[in-house]
């Protein structure tokens, strides 16, 4: 009551007390650095610093051990995910200023935290293990392992009511074992009204941060890197402090055995900005890296094709207008706008280029290879003519030795984790006695055959596959001329060969066959699916979403050549 400042936020006088005696804006949660210094504490009457003193007790009853909930699990997960990407060189505010808000706000809306509590029921306080609290490197600022801790002194931080009342009645009628006190509720509650977290939707929450703040990763790297190990995903609960006990039913939500899948994320992450009810996403515009053309240009580098194909791609991105600010600027919760997906469709504008300049349909552009050829035989001066058939054999070459090595990375990945899991109290002994029984006998056969010393994590790049202009033996195509495929015609370059040829005529409904286009390999060129898979390898996802893609952008394309085409058939059927 004494204090009676404006908030530097939303300006109003609304404040309430954390537990650290910061003062905070009820209205917008803006933490300030003002204290407040209570010298006698008798006058404090909050059922939540009862509860948290009980809990405290019942914590050194039980050897250590505390009381944790689900969304606390998820938010150290989250805290070490977005601690990766800080240290890959994302920008720092993403995680305080970003992310953090996207969190809170999903718990508040999923009524886990940030809620009032409704008359007749009976709250269990949600506490927060001592260690923590003590993990941020910043105490002046709140941040993800904060979030569940800052509470007010009229109790307006409080767990779900429904969640955490029901907690005890469920788990005194089942049998089912879990270390969390949610961990059988959170699986059996109906969660169609709620968008219960996962595993992915971790993902999910980095992606929509990284959206926001325009940092230059897309999807698909985000993606890789956890593949690769740079970002924690595959067994992150081992990073969980010892108090947090992770067994039962908590394996099921936090034990994940398969790599992430970019649709699943995908979808999540527009799910969440719904649910969330976030306001229109900063603008993409031509200087921002997730732009189809500055995107067109990362992936002709790392394709191994000429540079002057960037000249098509950005004609290409113009004509259709898939570059336009409002075409590619989030709008969460507008159904009527598509959802882009940046890289496959920086992707998939590249293989439309190569059919407009090449074909694609296993005979022209071996034509055009042969006559670049010849011509490059007698050329001395300017640079060399690309010549298609040399450029798919050399990076067919690449291609091939680094899917190897992907598949044999895979195939030899332990799943398992070196922490010991067991799904019962009453497993938990022979667990733990076959774990330590296992490492013994691994110590023993290591110093009888040699210690094998594990391969080191690959530093992280943006690029899989890397071309350089320095190399003797012509394998990198990026300075070579496409004048032997071109003509000048009123002043423009185009094509020598007016033919192309469209992979569907009419698109599928997307919303029910959850694809614009059916692909199949048998019933396309050879040409044309391989640079398919060569983009499917970049972006590991599968072809047949890059085949929508260039399926829409033909379709806009040549909509005004398809519009006439389908009328005249509809006169000749009458």
């Amino acid at each position: 009551r004494d204090f009676n400042e404006r908030c530097a936020q939303c300006s109003e006088v609304n404040w309430g007390l954390t537990d650290g005696g910061r003062f905070y804006c009820r209205s917008c949660h803006n933490v300030t650095e003002r204290t407040r210094e209570v010298v006698n504490t008798d006058f404090i009457t909050n059922s939540r610093v009862q509860t948290i003193s009980k809990a405290l007790k019942k914590q050194e009853k039980t050897d250590g051990d505390c009381e944790w909930y689900i969304c606390e699990g998820f938010q150290l997960i989250l805290k070490k995910q977005v601690e990766a990407l800080e240290a890959l060189g994302v920008c720092p505010q993403m995680k305080d200023e970003i992310l953090c808000n996207f969190w809170r706000c999903y718990l508040q809306k999923s009524k886990q935290a940030y809620c009032k509590r409704p008359a007749g029921e009976t709250v269990k306080a949600l506490s927060v293990c001592e260690s923590s609290t003590d993990v941020d490197s910043d105490p002046e600022r709140p941040s993800l392992l904060h979030l569940l801790s800052l509470s007010e002194s009229e109790g307006d931080l409080q767990t779900d009511c429904s969640f955490a009342s029901s907690v005890s009645k469920v788990s005194e009628s089942t049998s089912v074992y879990s270390g969390s006190v949610d961990g059988s509720l959170y699986l059996m509650k109906n969660q169609k009204e709620k968008l219960r977290m996962t595993m992915p939707m971790t993902l999910s929450f980095c992606y929509m941060a990284l959206l926001w703040v325009r940092e230059p990763i897309t999807l698909s790297e985000l993606l890789r890197f956890v593949v690769e190990g740079h970002i924690p995903y595959l067994n992150v609960f081992q990073h969980f402090p010892e108090k947090m006990k992770l067994c039962g039913l908590d394996l099921k939500i936090f034990c994940v055995e398969s790599w992430p899948v970019y649709e699943e994320v995908f979808n999540k992450m527009h799910e969440l900005a719904a649910f969330l009810d976030l306001p229109r996403f900063p603008d993409i515009t031509e200087s921002c890296f997730l732009h189809p053309d500055m995107l067109c240009m990362k992936y002709l580098m790392e394709a191994n094709l000429p540079d002057e194909l960037h000249n098509w791609t950005c004609r290409v991105v113009k004509k259709i207008g898939i570059g336009e600010v409002d075409f590619l600027t989030l709008m969460p919760g507008n159904k009527s706008t598509r959802k882009v997906k940046y890289d496959v469709l920086a992707a998939a504008v590249i293989v439309v280029v190569l059919k407009l300049l090449f074909l694609l349909d296993d005979h022209y552009e071996w034509l055009l290879s042969e006559f670049a050829e010849e011509r490059n035989k007698n050329n001395t001066e300017g640079g060399p003519y690309f010549e298609f058939k040399k450029w798919y054999e050399v990076v067919k070459h690449s291609l091939d030795v680094e899917q190897k090595k992907l598949d044999e990375e895979r195939a030899k990945y332990l799943w398992r984790c070196e922490k010991p899991l067991f799904y019962s109290v009453k497993n938990k002994s022979k667990v733990l006695k076959r774990r330590q029984m296992v490492v013994n006998l691994q110590n023993q056969f290591g110093k009888l055959s040699g210690s094998v010393q594990r391969a080191k994590k690959p530093n992280p790049s943006s690029f899989q596959l890397s071309w350089s202009e320095e190399n003797t033996d012509g394998s990198c195509f990026h300075g070579h001329s496409l004048k032997g495929i071109l003509q000048e015609k009123r002043g423009l370059l185009t094509a020598m060969n007016p033919d192309y040829w469209l992979c569907t005529v009419k698109l599928c409904n997307e919303k029910l066959c959850g694809h614009l286009a059916h692909y199949r390999e048998v019933e396309f060129p050879q040409s044309y699916h391989f640079v398919l898979g060569l983009f499917s390898f970049l972006l590991r996802i599968q072809p047949s979403y890059i085949h929508d893609e260039v399926c829409m952008i033909e379709h806009k394309l040549f909509n005004k050549k398809l519009c006439k085409k389908l009328k005249y058939n509809t006169v000749l059927r009458k």
